[in-house]
């Protein structure tokens, strides 16, 4: 049952894995908030004036306050609301999340951009570096029911919006994730079991098309 929370707006876009992050710990935590649409070709003056700096979404507005960048966003998500914790209490571990979280973010999204955006030599590197990058999250994985072990938590939040990317890499490419890190794909899987997940990501294929547009528009087709 979602819970009301005063002043609670996110700024995000419907495809965004990131801000995809930032809608399954709100549902995680139960937090009610009103969701507005932006249009990354025309920034909204809200926009502009909560995130100056990056100009980018995510943005969280809490009771008038911008938090931005997506695993920051997240992390105060989970120390504001308190209920199902997303990060582990011992230090540790709480670093460890925060390290892979962090991997996802400077490895895997960086492959991920270069996946789609060149081609022949430069992307068959890019194919190398997300399997390597894939294979890196599995090994942590292990045969664990969530990162964290058996609690939903930071990391698969921070990972599973990628997940719906998955058709895109393996059509850009041309491999197979499942075929490559099957435990990943089981996770994945799990995962979207969860209502706080599956109400959050996108049809895959949906994905797909999004990004073919975006190379049209970007004029890297």
């Amino acid at each position: 049952m979602a819970t009301a929370a005063k002043g609670v707006v996110l700024l995000d876009f419907w495809v965004s894995p990131f801000g995809q992050r930032c809608r399954i710990a709100l549902a995680e935590k139960g937090v009610e908030y009103e969701y507005k649409e932006e249009n990354l070709w025309d920034k909204s003056p809200l926009l502009l004036k909560a995130n100056p700096v990056h100009k980018k979404i995510p943005v969280l507005i809490h009771e008038g306050n911008p938090i931005c960048e997506s695993l920051l966003i997240v992390q105060y998500i989970d120390e504001v609301w308190s209920n199902n914790p997303l990060l582990p209490s011992d230090p540790y571990e709480r670093a460890q999340a925060r390290f892979w979280a962090d991997f996802v973010d400077k490895k895997v999204s960086e492959c991920w951009t270069r996946l789609w955006k060149v081609k022949g030599e430069a992307q068959e590197e890019a194919r190398k570096d997300m399997i390597e990058d894939l294979k890196l999250l599995e090994g942590e994985l292990g045969d664990k029911q969530y990162f964290g072990g058996e609690t939903f938590g930071f990391v698969d939040v921070a990972f599973v919006p990628l997940s719906a990317w998955f058709y895109t890499f393996e059509t850009c490419g041309n491999f197979s994730v499942e075929k490559e890190c099957p435990k990943l794909v089981a996770w994945a899987k799990r995962c979207m079991e969860r209502e706080s997940v599956s109400k959050s990501l996108h049809d895959p294929h949906k994905v797909y098309e999004y990004v073919c547009q975006l190379k049209k528009k970007l004029g890297v087709d």
